[in-house]
């Protein structure tokens, strides 16, 4: 009998890179997907492809799907600054991607049907995340929805189930979980920068550090 498989949104970050573990650790035999959506840098990208391989990842896409020519996002638009003070409570910041995650399940859902895989997995999270509206069980669970009507497998009843593992986790709780997982932190890439080393101020920086602080490795949080 063949094993089962898996798609994994891959980024390169901490949660996505803890996500492809728990699958992997579920006995699927995980296939990465990683976009070069039009970002200001290709740092994350680079640490996605050497990330991979030492998770026991063999198969791994990366798909140009460039965001950035209507902008939006600071993360995309070269007129944008990404901020660096800190994250506005009911505030969306501008490091939100217009309909990024929309569009990066639906492709894997399509490289999924194609790849007879059972699953897709998701590293979003809803506690301590920065605002975005694409990371909420409400987004994921009507996703899922789409999905059962939108592929033959759907059709047939057996449609990839969307899931998130870290969705109701804290970020403190994803380090945690990382660690049992043998996740190797430090070569993981949360920064929304793209220098040699993580800048220490964007949101993401500052949320990961935290956790790690929280969480009692402090030797692994990340400064320029």
């Amino acid at each position: 009998m063949s094993q089962k498989k898996a798609i994994v949104l891959f980024s390169g970050g901490l949660d996505s890179a803890t996500s492809a573990a728990i699958a992997i650790q579920a006995g699927y035999d995980t296939i990465a997907l990683s976009f070069r959506y039009g970002q200001k840098h290709a740092r994350e990208l680079e640490i996605a492809h050497k990330l991979a391989p030492k998770l026991g990842i063999k198969e791994h896409y990366i798909i140009d799907v460039n965001l950035s020519l209507w902008g939006g996002s600071s993360l995309t638009d070269e007129k944008m600054n990404i901020p660096e003070d800190g994250v506005k409570p009911d505030e969306i910041p501008s490091t939100y991607v217009p309909g990024r995650n929309t569009v990066f399940v639906a492709i894997a859902l399509s490289l999924a049907e194609a790849k007879e895989a059972e699953a897709i997995y998701l590293g979003i999270n809803a506690v301590d995340y920065s605002g975005y509206p694409d990371c909420r069980p409400e987004y994921l669970k009507t996703f899922q929805e789409l999905a059962n009507l939108s592929s033959k497998v759907g059709v047939e009843g057996k449609p990839p189930q969307l899931i998130a593992p870290l969705i109701h986790l804290s970020k403190e709780d994803i380090v945690k979980k990382a660690i049992t997982l043998n996740v190797p932190i430090q070569e993981t890439w949360s920064c929304y920068q793209g220098g040699q080393k993580p800048c220490g101020v964007c949101d993401s920086c500052r949320i990961r550090n935290e956790a790690l602080i929280k969480a009692g490795y402090a030797h692994l949080a990340q400064f320029n």
